[in-house]
């Protein structure tokens, strides 16, 4: 028999449904896998006792014939999105201990529909990184190594515990949230799926805030048809987030037939980088074959303020980040640092000196200079209108194709150190941040192996609110990649 841990989520609801085992039994299997993989720190915190609980109470529903979509599914909730009780740190030394009074829409959606929560995964300080290397609580490892190498390798950013946690089978699934690419990139790094839908299809109402304009929830699982199942728990309207669109949510899984016949595909002649890695240059072009085959039309598409994406976000997502994170002062919650005989002003400084790290301090520097009287205009203010000429780039190629494909990164997982200037960690966004500025749907599908016998990852970007078409285009390149490797 199939270990229950080693079943896709999609695979858990019909055995549970047709009580082939348990949700106490789905949720004992991980919480056993977890204390074998503890050497990957995926989890900042384990919450094995809510878990039984919730996984007890499933099995009543299910019993009862009352049972909501995601009954006993045991996930993982990635440690920005707050949870009533359960400690939430945004992976930071400053919000150490912070134990929050409520629960974020998303994650209390996906419970509300019977998730089983077995934990808070590990991330990038305040989602800022691409290696999952600035975590206060210290790095997550990939579950994968090369061929013929032992060194540990990173798992992407900033989702990187929902990434390792997935590939690893410790979790059928679990939320990420994606800025520049903190779920595509990471999902193509292990060998999963995830999908950032467009901005606004997910509340970030208790979700902590890194850069209020491109943060977006989503959901990372090992397939296509398993991120349908969780996105369509984790969008909808709330209230309480003035960005959220009060539109109707699909059923994303049942629409799903990765039938692509009428459908036109672009390709974005400015992701073809000088330097490109053969291997990816190749799967790319097979991505595209595979589309054809089914049922799609290629053709080429400009999208030629592309170049200016990277420099953009790296002075709008700092911005935002200085202004967002000027809360974290060691007055109200969190850490506190105060130096003998120090005044207020000490006590600000030595708070923020202490509780954040090299990263998170880089990027507020950043921020607060771009933000600064004298070089707003200069900066700040440019870069939101070539983020306009970077949408329109996209609504023109809207005109000639309904879908885009691209690769999702420009690597496969590096090894830790490997890329200590942080320039080089930047790169890392490439093809992922476009999308971002823009707040289109894009995923990530496993699609193939690098040299190195790593995972490679393919991405498809489409129109906004065309989850639908984005999965759709998912499911044939997963059909016919057939990607079947794992850690």
């Amino acid at each position: 028999m199939t270990a229950l841990t080693d079943l896709t989520l999609t695979a858990m609801q019909a055995g549970l449904a047709a009580r082939e085992f348990s949700a106490v039994e789905l949720t004992e299997a991980h919480l056993a896998a977890m204390a074998e993989a503890r050497h990957l720190n995926a989890y900042i915190v384990e919450t094995p006792e809510i878990a039984r609980a919730q996984a007890a109470a499933a099995d009543a529903a299910l019993a009862a014939g009352t049972a909501r979509p995601l009954a006993g599914i045991p996930l993982g909730i990635k440690d920005l999105f707050c949870t009533e009780g359960v400690q939430t740190t945004a992976g930071s030394n400053i919000l150490k201990g912070f134990i929050p009074p409520y629960e974020s829409t998303v994650s209390g959606k996906l419970l509300a529909d019977g998730a089983v929560m077995l934990g808070k995964l590990n991330m990038d300080e305040f989602a800022m990184g691409s290696s999952n290397e600035t975590s206060a609580y210290g790095k997550v490892i990939s579950p994968w190594k090369a061929s013929g190498s032992t060194r540990e390798l990173v798992p992407g950013g900033s989702s990187g515990g929902s990434a390792a946690a997935v590939a690893a089978r410790i979790a059928a699934g679990a939320t990420g949230t994606d800025t520049g690419g903190s779920i595509r990139q990471p999902a193509s790094f292990v060998g999963i799926a995830g999908i950032k839908p467009t901005y606004g299809r997910c509340s970030r109402w208790g979700v902590v805030a890194f850069a209020s304009s491109l943060d977006q929830a989503g959901p990372m699982a090992r397939t296509v048809a398993d991120c349908a199942v969780l996105l369509t728990s984790m969008c909808g309207y709330d209230a309480k987030d003035s960005t959220s669109l009060n539109l109707p949510v699909p059923d994303f899984a049942a629409g799903l037939t990765g039938d692509l016949r009428g459908k036109r595909i672009g390709v974005p002649k400015e992701y073809r980088l000088d330097g490109m890695d053969a291997t990816i240059a190749k799967l790319w072009d097979q991505g595209l074959e595979w589309l054809k085959a089914a049922g799609a039309t290629i053709v080429d598409v400009s999208l030629p303020h592309t170049r200016y994406a990277l420099p953009v976000y790296y002075i709008i997502a700092p911005a935002e980040a200085s202004s967002n994170l000027a809360r974290y002062d060691g007055v109200r919650y969190g850490l506190r640092v105060t130096p003998p005989g120090g005044n207020l002003a000490d006590m600000y400084a030595a708070t923020r000196a202490a509780g954040f790290g090299k990263e998170v301090q880089r990027r507020i520097m950043i921020g607060t200079y771009v933000l600064s009287a004298g070089f707003y205009d200069a900066y700040y203010t440019q870069a939101q209108k070539v983020r306009t000429l970077i949408a329109r780039d996209f609504e023109q190629a809207w005109e000639r194709c309904d879908l885009l494909l691209t690769p999702t990164a420009p690597s496969a997982a590096f090894a830790f150190g490997d890329k200590a200037d942080p320039l080089a960690m930047y790169l890392n966004d490439v093809f992922t941040v476009p999308a971002s500025l823009a707040g289109l749907p894009a995923m990530s599908v496993p699609a193939g192996l690098s040299a190195d016998g790593l995972p490679l990852g393919l991405q498809i970007i489409g129109r906004p609110l065309d989850e639908a078409g984005v999965l759709d285009a998912g499911l044939a390149i997963e059909r016919a990649a057939g990607f079947t490797a794992r850690p």
